[in-house]
Formats: structure tokens, sequence, C-alpha cells
């Protein structure tokens, strides 16, 4: 008879140890040949640490605990980040850091731009002479049309003048 998708653990319920079986090592989560190999696997390095304290006596350059292999095997890894602490006093307070490139693109930008205002402002740039050249010339024609309309002003008044007359 078939039991759908979900299926049970084939192992059974589950077996917890007592505290007592666990002190005594007797339990089943953990077999006795497996303390017996563990506290030989302590006792070496018991041994290894006494004959490398003697050692970093004289070398003083780690002060961390060794994790795993490491305590068995001195490995010298490139690509491992080595902690860079500084100290206030350890820093160059005259040293200004490096911009990105593009921050010293966009103020390199921000400096001509304003560079350029400045030159257009004093009217030496091409294009405010251009500006000027044709300011002028509008100048020019307005008032050319002023005239105009005053001369054509006074010459209706005159022709009202006669006509009254």
């Amino acid at each position: 008879m078939g039991r759908g998708k979900f299926k049970g653990k084939p192992t059974g319920q589950r077996r917890f140890s007592s505290a007592a079986e666990i002190l005594a090592g007797t339990s089943a989560a953990r077999p006795r040949s497996f303390k017996q190999k563990e506290a030989e696997y302590e006792e070496d390095v018991e041994e290894e640490s006494e004959e490398e304290e003697s050692e970093e006596e004289s070398e003083d350059d780690s002060d961390v605990k060794k994790k795993g292999h490491e305590a068995l095997i001195e490995v010298d890894n490139p690509n491992r980040a080595k902690p860079k602490t500084l100290k206030a006093r350890d820093l160059d307070a005259s040293k200004t850091t490096e911009l990105s490139r593009r921050e010293r693109e966009e103020l390199e930008k921000q400096r001509a731009h304003e560079r350029y205002m400045r030159l257009q402002e004093q009217g030496k740039t091409e294009q405010a002479r251009k500006d000027l050249d044709r300011l002028a010339l509008i100048r020019q024609q307005r008032e050319e049309a002023a005239k105009k309309r005053e001369e054509e002003k006074a010459a209706r008044d005159a022709k009202k003048v006669d006509a009254r007359k």
C-alpha cells in the first residue's frame, strides 16, 4: 500500500543519549573508539605545541592561535588577507588620498567650465565675440528703426498742422 509523496525516515524513531551515557562514552552518537582516537590526537597536538612554544619564544611573530591543520603544517597563503591596523601616530597627515579617475575628470571639467565662463564674461572667446557683434548689429537696427519712427511721426504731425491751417 502506497504512503503518498512524503515518506517517514527509514531509521524509525530517534534515539537521544542521556547525560550519563555521554559522560561514560557509551552513547550511540559517539562511539568509544572515537573518544580514544580523539584523546590520542590531543596528546600529539600537546607534544607538538610544546615543541612550537620553544620555537615561538625565539620567533614572536605569531600571536594568533592556529586552527585545524595550521597547527601541524605551516602554510603561507599569499591570498590571505592580513589585518592592517594603523595607529594615529603612524598616519601621515600631509599625504592626501588619490582621487579616482572619474572624480579627477569631474574636477577638471568643472574648472574648465569656470575658466570658459570667466573668459566669456570678459568677451575673449569666439562665441562671446560673435554674441557682441550680433548685439551691436541689433542695437544699430533698433536705433535706425527708432529714428525712422520719429521722422514718420514728425511728418504726420507736420501734415496735421498743414491741414489745420
